[in-house]
């Protein structure tokens, strides 16, 4: 292993082995850790302590520990504090019970923080030329770990430092590289007190607190400016929930696990003029110092562009440009909504950000989807951000997220979704904290007992969410309702296809598909009439009353247009004119109301009925 190196002297190799003897003095700390694991002071743990330990559990365990590991380092004042955070790796089997972080400086390395170890009385510093016959010094010499599964592969492998290692007892070792800005910058040595066979997942694990402990020294070497600036945005957007007249909100932040404190997501409330408020959420690419920083000035800019009155699509127009003028390799996904609680209408703007997702009184949930342009800052002078109009409904819960909370784990859009929609529905609905916090649990929690799944995910994208819940001070109804409304301009005929999409969300546990499939034709039909006979917008109103089973599902279609529909009676080569033929055929009910400007057509449908096409 030592092959090339010079040769240390006599005297050189004697302070050496007394360097590596004062490293293997074990500390309170870790002996108290041996008896809380082992039950017994100075208990033996072997292969038999772990045969009742399921390994898939345990290795999820740990997955789960990690990810709060990442967390909690990040607040860790000094790396002796770093280390005793990773001892909670400890279990029956995996028994970390010492830790050094060695750091190589030149020709030696030295000890930079331990857990589990002491020195021997003296204040003397741990240094070792890198000519010593240690693990330590092979792993920063070549940058490769070194496992030693047994007392006998640590005396075969390295036969001079292994007697002192040997007197404390451990019976297992592995010696880790910490790579910081692309080079070895230190080893982490992690000591066993009994035999761990090192598998795959094993060193996996290993090589995890590793990166780990080498980010935590990358932060402490990063620019105090920096640092002061993820610290300071991750107070800003921490566990937050502020009501406004006729609003409540909860909001979540969570960094990527083992990141910064902060990276490119973001999300913010503003208070607007005339009572008015702006929310915002939004995700710079990458999550790094260099998108903490992006983000602290696009947030800072999005704000200023809101306060001064412009509609949301200028807000993110004039936002695309100002960061595709700070950098033109990064972008930023972003919805605006700007809303009047007292109406609860609601003017939305999107650029490239996931839809957000309506909850409804009973736990339905639906994606809402939102006309958008592209990303901030791909084509500055791209300022196509359509506007449309939503109305909260009293009771529904509004979610708007980073797609860190849809596809952190491996999932993509659709298994994602999934996973949110199943988090997000039950429960009470006013509980909008609990409902912030399940979805987080979805997403970073431990996994329930007995699930032997998919394995607890370790975030590795940030994610912010923020809830919101119209509040009318009346009390909810008996029987909840479900309602949808959607507006159709002209300009946007594929909107019908949405308005089909999330009206079979609204009618997901309908007894009958054929109703179902009814339903989406006749609405159909009647948006169509409007494009195509009118040259006005289409407003679309979609509820559904009653108990589950005996529902009535009742579809309104308004327009502006003065000329009211007749029923004809089409040829069988016309092109036109079967849309009241249809709902006189299909439905329970249909009628025509005259409106002060314009008309309403509507239908309802029975679920009792079990009638369809």
């Amino acid at each position: 292993m030592g092959g090339g190196r010079d040769e240390p002297g006599p005297e050189d190799q004697d302070a050496e082995l007394r360097q590596v003897e004062d490293l293997n003095q074990l500390g309170d700390r870790a002996e108290s850790a041996r008896e809380h694991v082992s039950g017994a002071p100075g208990a033996a743990r072997g292969a038999g302590a772990r045969g009742d330990t399921d390994p898939v559990v345990e290795s999820r365990r740990r997955d789960a520990v990690l990810l709060g590991l990442g967390h909690a380092l990040a607040g860790a004042e000094s790396l002796d504090e770093a280390l005793d955070m990773l001892s909670r790796l400890q279990a029956p089997d995996f028994p970390l019970d010492g830790q050094v972080v060695f750091g190589v400086a030149g020709k030696f390395l030295s000890a930079l923080g331990q857990s589990g170890f002491r020195s021997s009385g003296t204040d003397q510093t741990i240094r070792m030329p890198m000519t010593t016959h240690y693990p330590a010094v092979d792993v920063a010499l070549t940058g490769r770990p070194v496992y030693l599964n047994s007392p006998e592969d640590y005396r075969r492998r390295f036969p001079v430092t292994y007697p002192l290692s040997a007197r404390m007892g451990r019976q297992s070792w592995a010696f880790l590289p910490l790579v910081t800005e692309g080079q070895v910058s230190g080893v982490w040595l992690a000591g066993f007190g009994s035999r761990v066979a090192f598998t795959a997942d094993e060193q996996a694990l290993l090589a995890q607190a590793a990166r780990l402990i080498a980010h935590w020294m990358e932060r402490t070497s990063t620019d105090e400016a920096e640092l002061a600036l993820s610290r300071g945005l991750r107070r800003s957007m921490g566990r937050a929930g502020t009501s406004f007249a006729g609003m409540s909100m909860a909001a979540r932040y969570m960094p990527a696990a083992g990141g910064l404190v902060v990276g490119g997501d973001w999300f913010d409330g503003i208070e607007l003029p005339n009572g008015r408020l702006a929310l915002v959420i939004g995700d710079v690419q990458g999550h790094d110092v260099h998108a903490a920083g992006l983000m602290a000035q696009l947030r800072t800019a999005v704000h200023a562009y809101a306060a001064e009155g412009h509609r949301p699509d200028a807000v993110l127009s004039r936002a695309s440009r100002f960061l595709a003028a700070l950098d033109d390799d990064r972008f930023a996904t972003c919805i605006y909504i700007e809303t009047d609680p007292s109406t609860s209408v609601m003017r939305v703007a999107r650029a490239g950000h996931p839809h957000p997702v309506l909850r409804m009184p009973d736990g339905t949930c639906v994606i809402k989807h939102v006309p958008g342009g592209l990303p901030l800052g791909l084509a500055p002078q791209e300022d196509d951000y359509p506007v449309s109009e939503l109305e909260l409904q009293e009771g529904e819960i509004l979610l708007l997220c980073t797609d860190g909370l849809i596809e952190t784990g491996g999932h993509d859009m659709y298994s994602g979704w999934t996973r949110v929609r199943d988090a997000l529905s039950p429960g009470p609905g006013w509980d909008l904290e609990g409902m912030a916090d399940r979805l987080i649990q979805a997403v970073s929690g431990s996994p329930a007992e007995g699930d032997r799944g998919r394995p607890a995910p370790v975030n590795e994208d940030d994610i912010a969410l923020l809830l919101l819940r119209r509040e009318t001070g009346t009390p909810a109804p008996d029987v909840p309702e479900r309602r949808l409304v959607l507006t159709i301009e002209q300009d946007r005929a594929m909107g019908v296809s949405e308005v089909r999409t999330e009206l079979k969300l609204l009618l997901h546990d309908w007894a009958s598909p054929d109703q179902i499939d009814t339903a989406t034709l006749l609405a159909s039909e009647l948006l169509g009439n409007v494009l195509v006979h009118t040259d006005h917008a289409a407003a679309f109103t979609a509820t559904i009353t009653g108990e589950l089973g005996n529902r009535v599902l009742r579809v309104e279609v308004t327009d502006r247009g003065d000329e009211l529909p007749h029923q004809r009676a089409p040829g069988e080569l016309a092109s036109s004119g079967r849309g009241l033929v249809l709902l006189d055929i299909l439905s329970d009910q249909w009628s025509v109301r005259p409106e002060p400007e314009g008309k309403t057509v509507w239908f309802s449908i029975g679920e009792a009925s079990g009638g369809g096409v």
